[in-house]
């Protein structure tokens, strides 16, 4: 993976990661999504999987302590 180097004024980074805090991200991937988006990078189903990761990263629910059987999970 590359990486990137770019100018910007003091100020906008600022207010840039301030605006990323509050979306719990950082400017690197805020940018970094936005250059996939761009060169078209990211398929449909790509960038809706990565969405959902990384909503499930942010959430604080889980199984616990609990584990299910291949039979649990596939019961009809």
């Amino acid at each position: 993976m590359a990486n990137l180097t770019i100018t910007i004024d003091d100020e906008l980074l600022r207010r840039a990661r301030v605006r990323a805090l509050e979306q719990d991200t950082s400017v690197n991937s805020l940018l970094r999504d936005y250059l996939e988006a761009y060169a078209g990078a990211g398929s449909t189903w790509r960038q809706a999987a990565d969405s959902i990761l990384r909503l499930a990263a942010r959430t604080h629910a889980g199984r616990g302590n609990r584990r299910w059987t291949r039979d649990e999970l596939h019961e009809r």
